[in-house]
């Protein structure tokens, strides 16, 4: 495990998160991980461990669109909505990851709220 503080506080946050937040196949979990670069998205099924959707700011048509982090973390947040509605799902679980619920994070679900999934 890594000695950085950082790190080590954000794996516990993230720990205690999952302890009350997990994701049924009608209800799944979106989980947000947050790079200094990109951010990912992804909808979760914890009941039987499998990824039913994903988006990250490295998709192409994410890549391709001008904007600064928050604004591609919004097309994420609408692009997981989509794959979402495709699914056939309009209700999902919001999990931070550990990550304060401000700025890209915020975005994500902000943008998810816009394209019709309900946090």
């Amino acid at each position: 495990m890594s000695t950085d503080h950082k790190v080590i506080r954000r794996q516990k946050l993230r720990w205690r998160i999952r302890a009350k937040v997990s994701g049924t196949a009608q209800k799944p979990r979106l989980s947000v991980f947050r790079s200094n670069k990109d951010i990912y998205a992804q909808l979760i099924d914890d009941a039987t461990g499998t990824t039913l959707a994903s988006a990250s700011s490295r998709q192409k048509d994410v890549v391709a669109q001008a904007g600064n982090k928050v604004e591609k973390s919004t097309m994420v947040g609408r692009a997981i909505a989509e794959k979402a509605k495709s699914l056939g799902l309009e209700v999902a679980v919001f999990d931070r990851g550990g990550y304060l619920y401000h700025g890209r994070v915020k975005a994500v679900a902000d943008g998810a709220r816009e394209g019709g999934l309900k946090l």
